[in-house]
């Protein structure tokens, strides 16, 4: 796990000076990615220059080292993150003749690209991983980002010079970069909490999509094609297998997807929080280790949003090493400051929070976490999935004029009259935001079609039109809009696009900047490739089993853990947001949305955002997820532009 960055003059203007010192200034700027050591190449005739971070996970030794270039001295590769299956490719390479210094993955990939050159290559990789590859024989330099997502690229071409690196900051630091922000994004960032891919919060500056490569040729602009796409996959004829059969497969895929990932040479743990997914990722480590694993878990002080009991009996029944961290409201106010620092791009799922407390609390025990990230995704694990479809099922029929009717009153409605109707039915934690739910609800009968009802509850914050000055509704471009002609099941269409968008542009950003801002490695094996091709391809009434949320995993789960344990209703990684803004973090927020501040950026219209944050202040609105995301951009600006906005 390290940080690249680089750049590639694509214009002979812009072939000046050392390559190999700004791509290693570059890099710099990303340290915290990469503390165990830096290194550099360039290429002064070719206008190339790679910079690396590492952090040594595989051969700690020097032979390590990155940059590095092939044997054959034609290829020279930077990379952030782990190809999980090098030693089987290592033996394979070595029976076909080639020979190793060390025992990295890196030489392992090199290799590869010797062997079968670099498209066959990553097809044959199993892993996470940001990949700069140049090769000196064609002078074509490629980037390429892992199959769903996991490791972040960033690029632009600014001034006739080719920028990349794993984090915006790395690119800012080249002197051609310019920081122009895109109120699109801005826009989008108060309406989903995060930029979606490919655009990014700078004008003309862009997220490699996942599953792609960007090659530049000499004489050629930079293009970008994909080598892995999941309606692709999802639309593959499924398979034909019994249910019994499906789950001995299942859980031996998830059990190598496991080992693969404990592999390293320094110590490794594992993220827990109970439920379904960390608890199926740790009971596979436990099964295949001969000691202890150790886990972490985050817990609340506030009980409504508590949930390391239930970690702390999961993790007792596998009899791991168990370490919990409780964030209150004092440790809230010393993490907020900051979360600017950690992403330099607006970013606003407030699970941040207690995922960087966790992160660093795991980093002083362990440099590798495993998680169960993706598992909501892929096994169908979240609670709009379910509802969408009983909402179609029973309202698809009505006129569509009639339902954007009902859509507007139910979107309308008080949030006080809201909340007394859920009081009665719904615990506290669920009922604090039904309000944003019941617009979400809205907009999705208000839609034309079942997939645009989907697109419709993927917001989480505020129309931004009236808020965010000068831009229109923020609408985001759909990953795969003929995916209604290709596969009939709306749960999996719902699935695909999510793990298409909100999987690498919310959770898996969130996961690496808060781990990578302690150093410490996190591996999700729930998102290896070859489980996510096997679970997409089995019949739809194997995928759905008793229709419950996860009713497959939850199977696998259940020959290592009492269902007892894990079977609860789904909360989601979600924190007192609401409460915190009116009590520890009201001075913090308060200051960053006073009028005099917001003006001075003429971004947001001060009045409106105002009058949002004194009827949450009242009461008389729970505006806490629309907040917090004005609230990301806000505390964004003040570090990363104080040079003001264009």
């Amino acid at each position: 796990m390290c940080g690249i960055a680089g750049l590639m003059a694509l214009e002979s203007r812009a072939r000046d000076g050392d390559p190999a010192s700004t791509a290693q200034r570059m890099a710099a700027a990303i340290a915290h990615r990469g503390p165990d050591g830096d290194g550099a190449w360039g290429d002064a005739e070719a206008g190339i220059g790679f910079g690396h971070r590492r952090l040594a996970i595989i051969d700690l030794t020097p032979s390590g080292a990155q940059p590095m270039q092939s044997a054959d001295g034609r290829y020279v590769i930077a990379y952030n993150g782990e190809v999980y299956n090098f030693l089987e490719l290592r033996h394979e390479l070595k029976a076909l003749g080639h020979t190793f210094r060390g025992t990295s993955d890196t030489e392992v990939m090199l290799a590869a690209c010797v062997q079968w050159g670099p498209e066959a290559a990553v097809s044959r990789f199993v892993g996470m991983f940001a990949i700069a590859l140049f090769d000196r024989g064609t002078r074509t330099l490629r980037l390429i980002r892992d199959r769903l997502g996991v490791k972040p690229l960033y690029w632009t071409v600014m001034d006739g010079t080719l920028l990349f690196g794993s984090e915006l900051r790395a690119l800012m630091s080249h002197p051609a970069f310019r920081r122009d922000v895109d109120r699109e994004a801005v826009a989008a960032v108060v309406r989903y909490s995060y930029v979606p891919a490919p655009a990014t919060i700078f004008r003309g500056v862009f997220k490699l999509p996942a599953g792609s490569v960007l090659t530049v040729r000499p004489g050629c602009e930079p293009s970008i094609a994909s080598y892995w796409r999941l309606p692709e996959i999802a639309a593959r004829e499924g398979l034909r297998i019994a249910p019994a059969e499906a789950l001995d497969r299942l859980d031996a895929l998830i059990r190598d997807a496991v080992r693969l990932r404990m592999i390293s040479d320094v110590p490794i743990g594992a993220f827990l929080s109970g439920g379904t997914d960390s608890s199926a990722v740790v009971a596979l480590m436990q099964s295949v280790s001969s000691r202890p694993v150790r886990t972490f878990t985050v817990g609340f002080q506030d009980e409504a949003y508590d949930e390391a009991k239930f970690a702390r009996n999961v993790a007792r029944h596998l009899a791991t090493n168990h370490t919990e961290v409780t964030l209150g409201p004092k440790a809230v106010l010393d993490l907020v400051a900051d979360i600017a620092n950690w992403f330099d791009e607006p970013f606003a799922d407030s699970s941040q929070l207690p995922t960087y407390l966790v992160a660093s609390t795991t980093r002083r025990h362990v440099t590798v976490s495993l998680s169960g990230d993706g598992g909501d995704e892929l096994f169908g694990g979240y609670p709009k999935y379910a509802m969408l479809e009983s909402l179609w099922r029973r309202a698809g029929f009505v006129p569509h004029s009639l339902r954007a009717t009902l859509g507007k009153l139910l979107g309308a409605l008080p949030e006080r009259v809201l909340r007394a109707v859920a009081a009665a039915s719904l615990e506290t934690g669920r009922a604090e935001r039904i309000g944003e739910k019941a617009r979400r609800l809205g907009e999705a009968l208000a839609a034309a079609s079942p997939d645009a009802a989907a697109l419709a509850v993927a917001t989480v914050g505020l129309d931004p039109r009236g808020i965010v000055r000068g831009v229109g509704a923020a609408t985001a471009p759909d990953p795969a809009p003929d995916l209604d002609g290709h596969v009939s099941d709306l749960k999996l269409r719902m699935q695909i696009r999510d793990m298409m968008t909100y999987l690498p542009d919310d959770i898996l950003t969130k996961v690496d900047r808060c781990s990578m801002a302690v150093a410490l490695e996190a591996r999700e094996p729930l998102l290896d490739h070859r489980l996510v091709e096997f679970v997409l391809s089995l019949p739809a009434d194997i995928r759905r089993g008793d229709g419950r949320p996860k009713a497959l995993l939850r199977q696998v789960l259940d020959r290592y853990v009492p269902r007892a344990m894990t079977d609860r209703p789904k909360r989601g990684f979600s924190v007192p947001l609401g409460e915190w803004l009116k009590g520890p973090l009201r001075g913090w927020a308060g200051d960053l949305l006073a009028p005099e501040a917001m003006k001075r950026e003429n971004l947001f219209d001060a009045q409106r955002v105002q009058s949002l944050w004194q009827r949450h202040l009242s009461g008389t609105e729970n505006n806490a997820t629309g907040l917090w995301n004005i609230l990301m951009v806000r505390a964004w600006t003040e570090r990363w532009q104080t040079g003001g906005l264009q």
